[in-house]
This record gives C-alpha cells, structure tokens and sequence, in this order.
C-alpha cells in the first residue's frame, strides 16, 4: 500500500492519484473541477516562495491553480 502524501510535496511533471480530499477546508468550487479522490492530477508549475501550484486534472482536463495552503488539505498516491 502507498503512503498518503500532500500534494506540496509533488515536483513539477509528477502525475498522482488524489486518494482523498479534507473537504472542509476547502471551497465547493475544487470539487466541482474534479478535486475528487479517485482522480488523476499532474504538477503542471509551481511557483516560488510558496506561491501557487498549477495542477492537470486530467479526468476533466482542467488546468487550476492552487494556494500551497489550500494543497495542504489533498492528499494524493504516487
């Protein structure tokens, strides 16, 4: 079995599978592009000094962009 990492810790070009999301903490809006556990996301930039993560949801083919405090509570398997 893999072990449940946060999405911060991806590197740009590495794909994952999201195994599950701390709904809570974030908006409806995540989950309505397909934040959803179960889906495929790929690391697309990462900005410097903590800034945001663009991340390919591929299920909906999306491009998002996300707050390193908001990737905090995805939790995602390599």
């Amino acid at each position: 079995m893999q072990e449940k990492l946060s999405l911060t810790v991806l590197k740009i070009g590495e794909k994952a599978t999201i195994s599950a999301v701390n709904s809570e903490e974030l908006p409806a809006k995540f989950l309505e592009m397909g934040l959803l556990p179960g889906h495929v996301i790929e690391v697309k930039h990462k900005a410097p000094f903590n800034g945001p993560i663009g991340l390919h949801i591929h299920s909906s083919n999306v491009l998002i962009a996300l707050r390193k405090s908001e990737a905090e509570h995805i939790f995602v398997e390599k």
